[in-house]
C-alpha cells in the first residue's frame, strides 16, 4: 500500500499521507511522493483546488520520521517541499485532525486555508529534543504574531484547537463529524472560480507581501491588468451581464 495517496474526484484533488501507524510521519519517501503528487496536481487542467490530509482520526501529520531518513538531503527536499506549497498556484487547503506536529505544522502553514477537527492538536516540540524548527520558523513568523509564536517553539508544549484558533493560524474550526463535508464545500465552492484567475491572484497576493506600500500599488495595478485581460475574466463579466453562471476555462 502506498505511503502517500493521491487521487482527483471532479475538480478536486486529494494528497492523502497514509501512514496512520506513524502518525502520518513524514519520511524521506514520503516527500518524494508529496513532490510527483504536486507536480501531477500542477500539470492537470482538471485539478483546480488540492486538500492536503492524513489518514485516520489520530493524526494529520506528526512530523519528520526521525527513523525514515529525514535528514541530509531529505532535509533539503522537506524546505523544498514547504516552497513548492507555498507557490502552489492552485488554491491549497490543509484538513486537519489529530496530531499536527512540528513538521507536519510546516505542511500546513504552508497551505493558503487550514480547517481544522476540534480534536487536532498543535505543537513544535523539537526543542525537547535538543533540535529547533528552523525551515518551520519561516512559515510560523509568517502565520502567528511574534509573543505567541516564539514562546510556542521555545516550550515545545501541545496545544488543543481552540487555542489554534485564537493564535491566528486557523481559517477555521469545526466538529470532527463536520470536518469532511465542511472541506468538501469549501474545496467544491474554490474550484468553479477561474483557474487562471486564482492563479494570478495568488501569485500577485504572496509577491507583494514584502513590498512598500507605494511599490505594492503599482505591482498589483499591473497584476490587474493581466486577469482583466484573460478570457476568463471577459467570460465572468458577461456571465453577470446576462444573470447567468460563468463557464470559466482557465484562459
Amino acid at each position: 500500500m502506498s505511503e502517500l495517496i493521491y487521487e482527483v474526484s471532479g475538480n478536486v484533488a486529494t494528497i492523502t499521507i497514509n501512514r496512520p501507524e506513524r502518525r502520518n510521519a513524514l519520511s524521506a519517501d514520503v516527500i518524494n511522493l508529496f513532490h510527483e503528487a504536486l507536480d501531477s496536481t500542477e500539470t492537470d487542467s482538471n485539478a483546480r483546488v488540492v486538500v492536503i490530509t492524513g489518514t485516520g482520526e489520530k493524526a494529520f501529520c506528526a512530523g519528520a520520521d526521525l527513523g525514515g531518513g529525514v535528514g541530509g538531503q531529505g532535509t533539503e527536499r522537506y524546505a523544498a517541499l514547504l516552497k513548492k506549497i507555498t507557490q502552489f498556484s492552485k488554491p491549497t487547503i490543509a484538513k486537519v485532525r489529530g496530531y499536527c506536529l512540528a513538521g507536519g505544522m510546516g505542511v500546513m502553514l504552508a497551505t493558503d486555508m487550514v480547517i481544522a477537527s476540534d480534536t487536532a492538536q498543535f505543537g513544535t516540540p523539537e526543542v525537547n529534543v535538543g533540535l529547533w524548527p528552523s525551515m518551520i520558523s519561516a512559515l510560523i513568523y509568517r502565520n502567528m504574531l511574534p509573543k505567541q509564536a516564539l514562546p510556542m517553539i521555545l516550550l515545545g508544549d501541545r496545544f488543543g484547537a481552540e487555542k489554534a484558533i485564537q493564535m491566528g493560524f486557523l481559517t477555521e474550526l469545526v466538529p470532527n463529524d463536520q470536518l469532511d463535508e465542511t472541506v468538501a464545500q469549501l474545496a467544491h465552492k474554490l474550484s468553479e472560480k477561474s483557474p487562471i484567475g486564482m492563479k494570478l491572484g495568488k501569485a500577485s497576493y504572496y509577491g507583494m507581501q514584502n513590498m512598500p506600500l507605494e511599490e505594492a500599488l503599482d505591482y498589483l495595478s499591473q497584476e490587474l491588468t493581466k486577469v482583466a485581460t484573460t478570457k476568463d475574466a471577459a467570460e465572468g463579466i458577461q456571465a453577470f451581464m446576462e444573470k447567468r453562471k460563468p463557464n470559466f476555462t482557465g484562459e
